[in-house]
């Protein structure tokens, strides 16, 4: 997906990380160079972990919820296309049926 210099860390790394945060009383930036990870990568974990546990931004969707969106949004598509399949099956036989 990303750069072929992307890292990718642990879940349990992340956890670990925020944790840091959490429990250093240090800033994101302070933990994030401590660590050798940028500090906007931990920001993001931080402000997703937040969210999840309802701690984030009012409207924040949680890890679960965009999960189901992301599941919603699908499901739509694949109905909007069978609607429209089914639209032109219908207008054929109809055809079909006034010869």
């Amino acid at each position: 997906m990303g750069s072929k210099y992307t890292k990718r860390y642990t879940e349990e790394f992340k956890r670990d990380a925020i944790a840091l945060v959490d429990s250093s009383g240090k800033t994101v930036t302070a933990v994030a160079r401590e660590l050798g990870i940028s500090s906007e990568s931990l920001r993001g974990w931080y402000r997703r972990a937040k969210a999840d546990q309802g701690e984030g931004k009012s409207g924040e969707l949680t890890s679960v919820e965009r999960e189901e969106l992301k599941r919603l949004r699908k499901e739509v598509r694949e109905q909007q296309q069978t609607i429209e399949i089914l639209k032109k099956a219908t207008a054929f036989f109809v055809k079909e049926n006034d010869r």
